[in-house]
């Protein structure tokens, strides 16, 4: 039995080593992580992540042939094929502070496979990190190993959108693995890909050099953010010119060239992906002399700044200039629906900007706890009586001065508005921060609406 093990039981790690355990069920799969805490969640009745489909996952292979443990070395020992799948935050002192992607956790693991390794491996990187990572890990691995057990590192970057993740991985538009062209680099290559073609179709499997897979997954989440960050930035022109956003974006989409995703303006993108891997982008083509092109880059986060800003202006303004004092109900805090993650999410932002004004929030998220929501805002006694976190919509709602819409929830659509409106203050104010209301019947109810990239009233 060929045995595979998962460094990190996080976002990536717990549902992609899931799936594979689902689709390959005479390999073995323990999935290890350092805290107690998470993988005491792996294994209980509530998953520490929530993700549509992903329980069901879990539930299926538990106990069989998937396995959550804190035996780090136990485990990496035992594998013949070992999955790195750690946190690469951005690095906040030092050289390349604010740009460089930290792979202290990263170097972690790569010694721990060192120094517990007695027979041949494949390291697998599934975490996001800078191109030519690998480089620096073989140095590690193999000074450590003094040459006597052979590692071939491969570079499988995910393409994972959270909310769809076990979809995403049931059904992939692609599976990317990077590796040496030598003999042995191809050899691990075919290894790789023959636990994928259980159930992905060959042709949707693209095998590069190790250096093309690891740019490749930065190339793809800067230009997914360019995409949001361009209609973002064609909704500001839209509402100083008259013109629909919705319009505007679906003619777009239209174009073969195109095709309609990430067209959707809003009030900005987050999750962990988008800046960090941008942010590492404009290091690595600073550090390679091309100031032109991180400059380029760098503009598609400044120009998403800008949206968050331009949003809590724009509340602050429509209500008379002045926030203070003034209840502010918030739909939504995690960066996107179907998740509960809140890593850079546009909810921060806007929440401390409107903080800062002196309003009162009353925050309703249907997957983000208190807990993360009051250590996100950073909420401190001095202004914990400024922030609430509640049960439902309705309750945020009541005796409100203004909703904003953070996050586009399906339920947020259906409320019942009417009923809202009737337990607000006067006049009533609504700011669709993700273009997901009927404008219309809003305004015939009553509200006073501002929609992203939709001229007002």
């Amino acid at each position: 039995m060929v045995k595979i093990c998962g460094i990190g039981a996080g976002y990536v790690g717990g549902p992609t080593m899931a799936v594979i355990a689902l689709k390959c069920p005479s390999i073995e799969v323990a999935v290890v992580d350092i805290s107690d805490s998470r993988i005491s969640a792996w294994n209980s009745n509530k998953l520490p992540i929530y993700e549509p489909g992903l329980e069901e996952v879990v539930n299926q292979c538990r106990g069989k042939n998937l396995f959550f443990s804190t035996d780090v070395e136990k485990h990496v020992h035992e594998a013949d094929i070992v999955f790195v799948s750690v946190n690469t935050p951005t690095k906040i002192r030092g050289l390349g502070a604010g740009k460089a992607t930290d792979l202290t956790y990263w170097e972690s693991a790569a010694r721990i496979i060192s120094d517990v390794s007695n027979s041949n491996k494949i390291i697998v990187e599934k975490s996001t990190v800078p191109v030519r990572t690998a480089e620096a890990v073989e140095k590690i691995l193999t000074h450590n190993s003094k040459g006597i057990i052979k590692f071939q590192i491969l570079s499988n970057p995910e393409f994972l959108s959270e909310g769809t993740a076990i979809q995403d991985l049931l059904n992939p538009d692609r599976v990317l693995i990077g590796g040496n062209q030598d003999r042995e680099g191809l050899e691990a290559i075919q290894k790789l890909k023959a636990i994928y073609v259980h159930w992905v179709p060959q042709d949707r499997i693209i095998t590069t050099n190790l250096w093309s897979a690891e740019l490749s997954k930065l190339a793809d989440n800067a230009f997914l953010a360019q995409r949001i960050s361009s209609i973002n930035a064609m909704s500001a022109l839209c509402e100083a010119t008259g013109a629909e956003v919705s319009q505007v974006s679906h003619a777009l989409s239209k174009n073969t060239k195109l095709g309609p995703k990430f067209l959707n303006a809003s009030v900005g993108f987050g999750g962990s992906c988008f800046q960090k891997d941008i942010l590492n982008l404009v290091y690595i083509c600073e550090s390679n002399g091309l100031t032109e092109v991180a400059n380029y880059w760098k503009q598609v986060i400044t120009v998403n700044d800008y949206q968050k800003g331009r949003f809590v202006k724009r509340v602050v303004t429509s209500m008379f200039n002045t926030v203070t004092g003034k209840k502010i109900a918030i739909l939504g805090f995690a960066f996107k629906k179907d998740t509960g993650d809140t890593r850079k999410t546009p909810a921060i932002d806007v929440c401390r900007g409107l903080l800062g004004d002196d309003a009162c929030l009353s925050i309703y998220d249907p997957q983000v706890t208190k807990e993360q929501i009051h250590k996100d805002l950073s909420v401190s006694s001095n202004v914990v009586k400024q922030v609430s976190v509640v049960g439902d919509a309705y309750e945020a709602t009541k005796e409100a001065h203004g909703i904003c819409i953070l996050t586009e929830w399906d339920e947020f659509k259906s409320i019942d508005y009417q009923r809202v409106y009737e337990n607000m203050r006067k006049p009533a104010f609504v700011f669709d921060g993700r273009n997901i209301l009927n404008v219309d019947k809003l305004r015939e109810i009553g509200f006073i609406l501002y929609s992203i990239g939709r001229p007002l009233e």
